[in-house]
């Protein structure tokens, strides 16, 4: 347990800084889990704030670039999210919600992909409403649900404290060249406009695009422009 402390300490140290990305996918990776995402539905359209997949690390990408063209509508959890109080984080397993899910919806979100399940944890701020979803290929034995809603709240005070940055949440995982990278592309850039703005050769801008996609889990453009949808 010294070692989630120090995980937690990390995160305390790093809210509200780029460094917290790195520092909370750390602490959830050490707490077992095999995927996480965080979206935040205050308005329409939903935003990605956060996510990966430790194990299939592209399966995270694809997730979330699904979840944002629209399934996010038929979250069952919406509704009750809209109920929350601001400063409340409130927890729910999968066998809560799972009832009412369409069959659509599962088939996209769990059938297909291969996860047999979730954790989703409701947190309300002043600006933002996140749904913060664990998910895991095989039901665990053992959850720790003080730890779950210690992240949340970790999270919730980064995002909702933040000053809004620049550039996408989810691009905060990334190195500055990689995240200049990624914002060329957003922008219509091709590769050797963006390698004469960043003073390098296209094929440093090639590897810059791939380790960039390697951390956030996708693999193509299209996807880079899902999860980095603004709402």
């Amino acid at each position: 347990m010294a070692a989630g402390y120090r995980l937690i300490e990390a995160c305390l140290a790093a809210g509200g800084s780029e460094a917290f990305t790195a520092a909370v996918l750390d602490l959830v990776e050490w707490m077992g889990a095999d995927q996480i995402m965080v979206f935040d539905l205050a308005r329409e359209p939903a935003t990605c704030l956060l996510s990966r997949n430790f194990n299939r690390l592209r399966l995270g990408g694809l997730l979330a670039a699904r979840y944002l063209d629209g399934w996010y509508r038929e979250d069952p959890l919406l509704p009750e999210l809209a109920g929350v109080a601001e400063g409340e984080i409130r927890l729910r397993r999968m066998q809560d919600f799972a009832g009412a899910m369409s069959e659509a919806y599962r088939a996209e979100l769990f059938d297909r992909p291969g996860l047999a399940g979730k954790t989703a944890l409701l947190a309300a701020g002043r600006r933002r409403r996140l749904v913060i979803n664990f998910y895991h290929a095989r039901t665990p034995e053992t959850e720790d649900a003080d730890m779950l809603r210690l992240v949340a709240r970790l999270l919730l005070r980064h995002f909702d404290g933040s000053e809004e940055a620049p550039y996408p949440p989810p691009l905060a995982a990334l190195s500055e060249r990689e995240r200049a990278v990624c914002l060329g592309i957003l922008g219509g850039e091709k590769a050797e406009a963006i390698a004469g703005r960043l003073g390098v050769s296209p094929a440093t801008v090639v590897t810059y695009r791939k380790r960039a996609y390697e951390k956030l889990g996708i693999s193509a453009r299209g996807e880079l422009f899902a999860i980095c949808r603004r709402g």
